[in-house]
């Protein structure tokens, strides 16, 4: 356990900043799962209108650090791509 008052505020700092970060994170996975769902049931307007959103969500996360940028460019291009041959399929 830390002693000193700076080392109780950072405990206290990174506690708050986890909890966060666990939460916006979880949040992100959430609307990469729905675009993927609606990729895969071959819903072309539900996917569409999920991707614009989870590119938002992506860029944000990447924008903070919570995930790396290479991260989400890679991971933009897979859902765009699922979304492609959704289409395609259609």
């Amino acid at each position: 356990m830390p002693s000193t008052n700076s080392a109780k505020k950072r405990l206290r700092q990174n506690d708050k900043l986890r909890a966060t970060n666990r939460a916006k994170r979880s949040t992100l996975r959430s609307h990469i799962r729905l675009v993927c769902e609606a990729a895969d049931a071959g819903d072309v307007e539900t996917g569409e209108a999920a991707f614009r959103v989870a590119v938002k969500k992506l860029d944000q996360a990447a924008a903070h650090n919570l995930i790396h940028a290479n991260a989400a460019a890679r991971t933009k291009s897979r859902l765009a791509a699922r979304i492609k041959a959704a289409k395609a399929s259609a």
